[in-house]
């Protein structure tokens, strides 16, 4: 896939999904338009149900939508391909989920060089890797710790360090502080708005947190399947 260079990252237009059929369908989204720069941090917020989750499956390859289109750096999705999605989703796009989704076995370090493994990454390109971004979140002293030594923000933590590892160009967060106290929660978002300028990432984050509708340069509202911006 040939890198390309575009002043907008995600571009998606009159997007439609829905589930179900007939006048049992739920319509999730009901033609969504919106874009976002490079280098922005654009917050989602709608309640539960609302297709936050649908449209971040959308953007970031996971679903396709029924109708409508979705662009990354000017790639159309729906012209990649299964091989071309892997290869997006893989090299351009990291994601962090509420669940944190940390492998129990592995240490807090090996956790984070999952990304560089699959990628076959030099083993000391990884180790250099790894150990730059548990320091940028905060935890290069508990590199060898795995996650159930670890509280619930120091694990989100190292999400955010695994989804970085393969400098994506976007990265794609649903929830990130949905399991975390208000305290923590800030803090982890804090450390996103951080990494989105000293990465240079863009970033789509759903959230119902009030402290990252603060922080993000843009807000997004779904509500209905529609969206608005505030």
């Amino acid at each position: 896939m040939t890198d390309v260079i575009t002043e907008t990252m995600v571009r998606v237009t009159d997007v439609h999904k829905s589930y179900g059929r007939g006048a049992a369908a739920v319509h999730a989204l009901r033609g969504v338009s919106f874009e976002v720069p490079r280098g922005e941090l654009v917050a989602l917020k709608g309640r539960s149900g609302s297709g936050k989750t649908t449209l971040l499956n959308i953007v970031g390859g996971l679903d396709a939508p029924d109708r409508g289109h979705v662009e990354i750096e000017g790639r159309d999705l729906a012209e990649l391909g299964e091989s071309g999605l892997l290869e997006l989703r893989r090299d351009h796009i990291g994601f962090v989920f509420q669940s944190f989704g940390l492998i129990p076995i592995l240490s807090a370090a090996e956790n984070v060089g999952v990304p560089l493994r699959l990628r076959r990454a030099d083993p000391r390109e990884r180790e250099e890797r790894v150990e730059l971004l548990l320091s940028l979140v905060g935890l290069a002293d508990h590199a060898a710790q795995r996650p159930g030594e670890l509280s619930g923000g120091q694990q989100q933590r190292v999400a955010i360090a695994r989804a970085l590892a393969n400098r994506p160009a976007l990265l794609i967060a649903d929830e990130p502080t949905g399991q975390l106290d208000a305290e923590t929660g800030h803090a982890v978002m804090e450390l996103l708005r951080a990494v989105v300028r000293s990465e240079g990432v863009t970033a789509l984050v759903a959230t119902h947190d009030a402290t990252l509708l603060d922080l993000a340069d843009r807000v997004l509202e779904l509500n209905d399947g529609e969206i608005t911006e505030h």
